[in-house]
């Protein structure tokens, strides 16, 4: 029996990278899955997001797992089509014990406006912190009616424990992610008498479509071509251990731990899978 058989699981950002990596593993640990994604790109990022057919791969591989999943292309952005996805996915699988609020976008390079800059910032927030409130507050009915507890996990980052620069989206990003602990905390002194834990989990870079693009490409051999570019945040950005980046499975392990039974009485916290980012 896998830790969470039987449970049912809703993924936001689930088409590619962390997101389709948590749903896999949970599914292989018998939960059934509401997967959420996007599937369209937004005008102000810099890089692609993930496509329906992304999504796609990933109720695939769901499925080969034999867990049911109930796949909805949803901007978190909009409250009322998370709330309605969420309420279907629940009405086909019967339940709700797990939310991972993962979707996120960042940008990379300077914006050529004003305008421009002030859409990147309400973008980013809008899909980073704001996207992160609509999915918890269409879940939590839910799990409360539920009467069995249950756990919730958004995922942070090592900028909301290291600031590595003011570029581009990067001012927005760092707001978001802090938003983010103080919107578990509040949750999760909120939702204690219901047996709802509330947790972070704060990756550094990991491998995905928002770190392997061409946009990163570019930036990162700027960085290796001069190191004492101080306007190039990645050139700011190391970890502690040998390691340029971390794989979405390492993050799902941290994931998985919060998830079960074995975190029961871990809530309101904060878990770096940062190779050590934070100290430096």
């Amino acid at each position: 029996m896998g830790s969470v058989e039987n449970k049912v699981a809703v993924i936001s950002g689930a088409a590619r990278g962390q997101g389709r990596a948590h749903a896999l593993r949970l599914a292989e640990e018998g939960a059934d899955i509401i997967a959420l994604d996007l599937c369209r790109d937004i005008d102000s990022m810099d890089y692609p997001n993930a496509t329906s057919a992304d999504l796609a791969a990933t109720v695939s591989e769901i499925e080969r797992t034999g867990r049911r999943v109930v796949a909805r292309e949803v901007d978190v952005r909009d409250a009322a089509a998370v709330r309605l996805a969420v309420d279907e996915g629940v009405a086909t699988l019967g339940r709700l014990d797990i939310v991972i609020a993962q979707a996120g976008i960042v940008r990379y390079t300077e914006a050529d406006s004003y305008t421009e800059e002030m859409q990147v910032w309400a973008d980013i927030l809008g899909v980073n912190i704001t996207g992160y409130f609509h999915l918890v507050e269409a879940s939590i009915p839910h799990l409360v009616t539920g009467g069995r507890g249950g756990s919730i996990v958004m995922t942070g980052s090592t900028a909301a424990t290291r600031p590595v620069g003011a570029t581009g989206g990067r001012v927005a990003y760092m707001a978001a992610k802090h938003g983010a602990v103080g919107l578990m905390k509040t949750y999760a002194l909120a939702l204690a008498g219901d047996w709802i834990r509330v947790n972070v989990v704060h990756p550094t870079g990991v491998v995905s479509g928002m770190t392997v693009n061409a946009t990163v490409e570019t930036l990162a051999a700027r960085a290796a071509a001069d190191e004492a570019d101080q306007d190039n945040w990645i050139a700011r950005s190391r970890n502690l251990l040998d390691v340029a980046t971390v794989e979405p499975a390492d993050v799902t392990e941290a994931i998985m731990f919060l998830v079960s039974d074995r975190a029961r009485y871990i809530t309101g916290e904060e878990i770096k899978v940062d190779a050590g980012f934070s100290l430096l």
